[in-house]
């Protein structure tokens, strides 16, 4: 007598199995891998510009508020009180600096790179320009909150259009790849190194900081879904022309999880 069939699936037992597979959930956004520049232009970079820009006017709100901003941004803020450069031109000299790190490391820049360094510099400086200076606490610490939620939507936006890391994330993941140290260890001695170094120089560290390092990467893992560019193509795919992406380690190449865990910089 042939075996009982049913619709159902197997209960789980319980017991470990290394052949145990699960289907991951259909609300789980695909892979981030950078994908070429000629596929689906017309979707992906209207959402790439939008949202480099969207990263700039969060970062100008943050500084607005005087209460503290991103490593990166105290680093720009230090140089800015000892230059004649403004926020966004020192922004956009240390992502070329960056840049140029990348060579040691065999990492290649993305079209997304490279709109990175000049979108984020015309947008902060653009809404640094736009925004009220000396405000009271209460207006403040209004924009401050505004920034955070406003940059943590803007990650998602950007590195959703699968263009590939900015000059900063390229670096990290990049040193984590030639060292075999954890992106998480890599990034984490960055910035701190990046942080102390605007410090001293005079950039602002406060609240705002602490919110920054712990609310930015929550809220991008919270709007990603909604944002993300879905493909089964990946760089160099079959049937799609036109280039775009770099070779060599990249976070937007990992899994969701893990390409949050490695934020791109403002990097992004």
């Amino acid at each position: 007598m042939e075996p009982e069939t049913t619709d159902r699936p197997p209960r789980p037992t319980g017991r470990r199995s290394g052949q145990h597979t699960t289907a991951p959930p259909a609300s789980v956004p695909p892979p981030l891998t950078c994908l070429p520049l000629g596929e689906q232009p017309q979707r992906r970079l209207p959402q790439l510009f939008l949202g480099l820009t969207l990263y700039g006017f969060s970062l100008s709100l943050m500084v607005r508020a005087s209460l503290g901003v991103n490593p990166w941004s105290v680093l720009y803020e230090g140089l800015e009180h000892r230059t004649a450069l403004s926020f966004g031109t020192i922004s956009a000299v240390l992502g070329v600096l960056v840049l140029l790190l990348w060579i040691p490391l065999k990492q290649r820049p993305t079209f997304g790179t490279v709109a990175n360094i000049v979108v984020l510099a015309y947008s902060s400086d653009l809404g640094l320009a736009l925004l009220p200076q000396h405000l009271g606490l209460p207006a403040r610490a209004g924009l401050l909150v505004g920034g955070v939620l406003l940059n943590g939507l803007s990650v998602a936006v950007y590195v959703g259009a699968r263009f590939g890391p900015g000059p900063r994330d390229g670096l990290i993941t990049g040193a984590s790849t030639a060292t075999g140290r954890s992106l998480r260890l890599v990034r984490t001695l960055v910035e701190l190194t990046v942080l102390a170094v605007g410090w001293l120089l005079g950039g602002t560290v406060g609240v705002g900081t602490v919110l920054y390092a712990l609310a930015v990467g929550p809220l991008t893992q919270f709007f990603l879904p909604w944002f993300v560019y879905r493909s089964g193509t990946g760089c160099g795919g079959r049937g799609v022309r036109g280039g775009g992406c770099g070779g060599g380690s990249s976070a937007s190449s990992a899994a969701p999880g893990h390409a949050l865990k490695s934020r791109p910089d403002g990097m992004l």
